[in-house]
């Protein structure tokens, strides 16, 4: 968390309140935030900045800027960016102040997120795979990716050098909705398992982006509301709940250490 639905989120709601405007001043409360260059050259760089775009890669928000250098955002875990907030709190790391009076702070709880200036983003974009709604990403994509790998799918799709965005519970959700098994070797999967597979990926993003995103934790909307995508979920965070398919108890298992929710009829070994 966040992972793609919800970057996509905050990409397309900080759009309209910052393209345009200017960084007039910068504080950081929390130095390890930023990473790559120290605070103080990168407040200088940033200050004045013209904000020329935004986009996604994976589940990094990506803001464009005039001179040609971006600002790089990765939330991690409990990472949020809240337009104007009310108060500042202990979890703000960062606040941003535009030329439009706008402000935006990074909150973040559990302080994982970093955010750095970038001369060129190539370097980033080529270390992520496709985008799962990106016309690069299809059944032959997927079926090429799998080939030969021996490790459990859940472990593999939470890859980002092999599909980027897709994070442990739209793994979950997934990986249900194809009914296959989290343990289930990559490598061993069917052409018509990874059929079930890519079109399960692109209902649950695509589905959990018109939701505004999943708020089982600390995420929040720029403007502070939470997304509804958790509303529709299956079996991510739902352990001890029943299968909304066929009624049995939904379970946890760890793969690779993260946990991993899955229906044990539906989705059998």
């Amino acid at each position: 968390m966040p992972e793609l639905p919800e970057v996509e989120t905050i990409k397309n709601e900080l759009s309209p309140h910052i393209i345009g405007s200017q960084f007039t001043k910068l504080t950081i409360y929390d130095r390890t935030l930023v990473v790559k260059s120290a605070v103080e050259e990168f407040c200088r760089e940033l200050t004045g900045q013209i904000v020329a775009g935004l986009q996604r890669r994976g589940k990094y928000l990506i803001i464009s800027l005039a001179n040609g250098k971006a600002l790089i955002i990765h939330l991690r875990m409990t990472g949020a960016l809240i337009l104007n907030p009310e108060t500042i709190n202990k979890h703000v790391r960062a606040v941003f102040q535009f030329d439009n009076n706008n402000t935006m702070a990074f909150i973040d709880v559990r302080r994982l997120g970093v955010m750095w200036l970038a001369t060129d983003i190539n370097n980033l974009m080529d270390k992520l795979g496709p985008e799962p709604l990106g016309d690069e990403f299809n059944v032959n994509t997927l079926t090429r990716k799998l080939k030969g790998r021996k490790a459990p799918i859940k472990a593999v799709l939470l890859d980002q050098s092999i599909i980027a965005g897709i994070g442990n519970m739209y793994a979950d959700e997934a990986l249900f909705n194809a009914s296959i098994h989290p343990m289930k070797t990559a490598g061993n999967l069917s052409t018509k398992d990874i059929e079930k597979l890519y079109n399960a990926i692109v209902e649950v993003i695509q589905t959990a982006i018109n939701n505004k995103g999943a708020s089982v934790a600390n995420y929040k909307r720029p403007q502070g509301e939470p997304g509804t995508a958790h509303n529709y979920f299956k079996v991510a965070h739902l352990r001890g709940q029943p299968c909304p398919v066929c009624g049995e108890i939904i379970q946890r298992l760890a793969v690779r250490n993260r946990g991993s929710y899955y229906c044990p009829n539906c989705q059998r070994e």
